[in-house]
């Protein structure tokens, strides 16, 4: 029995999140220059968008490029950015026929002009769209966001908007790059690495995280079911006991 049979479909989570890491060492390890695993990683991306969307998934995000990125070799970034404006031309179509709706979080204004347009028109395009979300965390830091939120209700404190005791976990929350949207409730991460790497600090915190050993470009469909269904099998307490969950 394939994994995907021996999911429980009314036990999906909402909000899945994802690390994709390893693109650089799967190219490496084939010889390859590391732009050649980041192009390979579209096609995970591809095939990961399209299993989650048939389970029925709500909301799908992935680290696609952290604000720490833009520290890397120029032309590696500059690759990645003429990849990202490419991906989003030859995908369109195939967002819109498996109704995606495409969405950006981040500091988008750093990104390159051109790939910033061709951003912001496949959000609008596919903003009619009513099944998956798809968010592309792009030059994004869940610090910068923090910060960013902090900064969003001191303004309003100062303009007499808002009282300092009126501001609660949910208003702090409305007012991060995914307000919205609900929690993740599953992050998965490639390629055996142990950390978060400042991604969704505040969204995930009663999020199960689960590790895999696999680089990003050998992730596939039967990977996401089978992480999917070790979150199922999970106990998920939110501080309770087993019994008061149970």
């Amino acid at each position: 029995m394939s994994y995907k049979d021996q999911i429980d479909l009314q036990k999906l989570p909402r909000h899945i999140a994802v690390i994709m890491d390893g693109n650089g060492r799967w190219a490496k390890g084939k010889g390859k220059l590391r732009v050649f695993g980041h192009h390979n990683g579209v096609l995970s991306v591809r095939d990961v968008v399209e299993a989650a969307g048939e389970l029925g998934v709500e909301y799908l995000t992935l680290y696609t490029f952290s604000a720490e990125n833009w520290n890397r070799p120029k032309l590696e970034v500059t690759a990645i950015m003429e990849l990202l404006i490419s991906t989003l031309n030859k995908e369109i179509a195939k967002l819109m026929n498996n109704n995606v709706r495409l969405n950006a979080i981040g500091d988008l204004s750093k990104l390159p002009g051109k790939c910033h347009r061709e951003l912001l028109a496949a959000i609008e395009k596919t903003s009619v769209n009513t099944g998956l979300v798809l968010t592309l965390a792009l030059s994004y830091s869940s610090r910068d966001e923090i910060v960013h939120a902090a900064q969003q209700l001191a303004a309003k404190v100062q303009s007499g908007e808002l009282q300092p005791q009126d501001i609660n976990e949910q208003l702090f929350e409305d007012n991060l790059y995914t307000g919205g949207m609900p929690n993740p409730e599953l992050l998965i991460r490639t390629s055996g690495e142990y950390r978060i790497s400042n991604y969704l600090l505040w969204q995930i915190a009663y999020a199960e995280l689960y590790f895999t050993q696999k680089l990003w470009p050998d992730f596939r469909r039967e990977d996401l079911f089978e992480a999917i269904l070790d979150y199922q099998k999970r106990e998920r307490r939110f501080g309770k006991t087993s019994e008061q969950v149970n």
